[in-house]
């Protein structure tokens, strides 16, 4: 295979059962972005001789182990981390549909390599996908004086860019692409669909679970100057790039072990930053005045969002109502929050309480305004809602965070799916995951996944279970408590 870097070697995917699907893994989109690179927007990459071997992943972007997806990463690693890899069971001179896969990690960890974004599955279906590595971090997200802000998304722009001028080789049409993601993967999908310098690159958008984090310039500036003094050295460009990767990552360390204190998220100090070239205007902003009304959009979020993160080692003590009240006083909730909470969960302990007004405080009043503003400017808009529950730990996952990724993959036959249901998943289950890739790849083929599209007026909610159902708005109550908080960028 040539690309426009040069030839490239891939292998047949080894979850192909009759061998029709072959992956190339790790083609360079961009190069290293360290040396002369480091911090600044990606460069082209240099055009190799001979052929390419692409047939295993390559180094991830650097980061730490501190979330569920994490990658593998250590310092004796080559930096040449802004790669793509690509599935295809097409043919050269095909016209198939393309899905550009943007992964999660809460913008400070993940890789295109996690077993749960295998894309052998979609492929089989008919659409050509391409999994993107990106900057993560401080490395993507981190204010660098005189540096673009968010080098994580011009580095997925360039991604995009790449699958402009080669994608057809791997029998994808280039005219036909759908930008796809998921959690921190959705909050860049989102963010492309308003960014000015990404016009043309794709046609349509699905995104699972959008979260709201986002940064002021200001932020960004205050959190990026944090870090330079934890790293010892001024917060100016030349000093923090005369620093390895591993001592950006200790200083992060630092900053984060202080975040409570200090005023600072955790875990998410580093997000798209609003207020510069690359994303001038909040998403929702400009998708309420149309910015993206060409782009048909597939958005969703689970039913229990947060439990993933309660449920699988979050350290927060829920048990007691100061917590409740504390969590609905940051917020900026309305007064009786917590009474039409527990009407609209009847029994409900505090512990799923928490869970309910995190989950919608994180995903899914976000996800849903994200909905509403592009459906309300005319854009082509379809709603879901994921509620499939896990039965481990005796269903105290629910349908968690990124629960449905391992559905809309086909990968339930995984290590992840086999760790989410006891004994396996059953029948019903793979029913479900069938459902999910047709809907993706009907999305992506022709901009309907197989239900109504949402007006302004009205969201029409597919519910994603083991037994389908569409509600003609979300059955959501509690979110009139919402109505006042702004969800603007901090």
């Amino acid at each position: 295979m040539t690309t426009t870097g040069g030839r490239v070697r891939g292998t047949a995917s080894p979850r192909s059962a009759d061998g029709s699907v072959t992956v190339h893994r790790s083609i360079p989109y961009a190069a290293p972005p360290f040396g002369e690179h480091r911090f600044a927007a990606p460069a082209p990459a240099a055009p190799w001789d001979g052929v390419r071997d692409c047939t295993v992943f390559g180094p991830p972007a650097p980061q730490r182990p501190h979330l569920v997806g994490a990658a593998e990463w250590s310092p004796d690693m080559s930096g040449d981390c802004l790669t793509l890899s690509v599935w295809s069971g097409a043919r050269p001179g095909d016209r198939a549909p393309v899905l550009v896969w943007i992964h999660g990690g809460a913008y400070i960890v993940g890789a295109s390599s996690e077993p749960s974004y295998d894309g052998t599955r979609l492929a089989e279906s008919g659409l050509v996908v391409v999994g993107v590595n990106h900057r993560v971090g401080f490395e993507g997200f981190g204010h660098v004086p005189g540096r673009p802000d968010n080098r994580g998304l011009l580095d997925q722009a360039a991604a995009l860019r790449w699958v402009r001028d080669n994608i057809e080789r791997f029998g994808g049409d280039p005219g036909n692409v759908t930008l796809a993601g998921e959690s921190a993967g959705a909050g860049a999908v989102v963010c492309l669909m308003a960014a000015p310098g990404t016009r043309g690159l794709f046609r349509r958008a699905v995104a699972h679970s959008v979260p709201g984090d986002m940064a002021t310039t200001g932020t960004a500036r205050a959190v990026g100057a944090r870090v330079a003094a934890a790293a010892g050295v001024p917060h100016d460009a030349g000093s923090l790039a005369a620093l390895s990767p591993e001592k950006v990552l200790d200083a992060v360390d630092a900053v984060l072990d202080r975040a409570p204190s200090e005023g600072i998220r955790p875990f998410t100090c580093f997000a798209p930053v609003v207020g510069g070239p690359e994303l001038p205007e909040p998403p929702l902003e400009a998708l309420a005045r149309g910015a993206a009304s060409g782009t048909e959009l597939l958005v969703g979020h689970n039913a229990h969002e947060f439990r993933l993160f309660t449920e699988l080692g979050q350290q927060v003590d829920i048990d007691g109502e100061e917590v409740l009240r504390g969590l609905v006083s940051r917020l900026g909730l309305r007064g009786d929050a917590l009474e039409v909470y527990r009407s609209a969960l009847p029994g409900a302990p505090v512990r799923e309480l928490f869970n309910a007004i995190q989950g919608d405080a994180v995903f899914c009043e976000y996800t849903t305004r994200v909905a509403e503003a592009h459906a309300r400017s005319g854009g082509r808009t379809f709603f879901f809602r994921f509620a499939a529950p896990s039965t481990v730990f005796g269903g105290r996952l629910g349908a968690c965070h990124a629960l449905d990724l391992p559905f809309a993959f086909g990968n339930l036959d995984g290590d992840f799916g086999a760790f989410l249901f006891e004994g396996g998943p059953g029948e019903e289950h793979h029913a479900l995951s069938a459902r999910m890739v047709a809907a993706w790849r009907d999305f992506a083929a022709t901009g309907d996944p197989g239900w109504p599209a949402s007006t302004g007026r009205a969201l029409a909610v597919k519910e994603w279970n083991t037994t389908d159902a569409l509600h003609p708005a979300p059955a959501a109550p509690t979110r009139a408590v919402w109505a006042d908080v702004s969800l603007a960028p901090r």
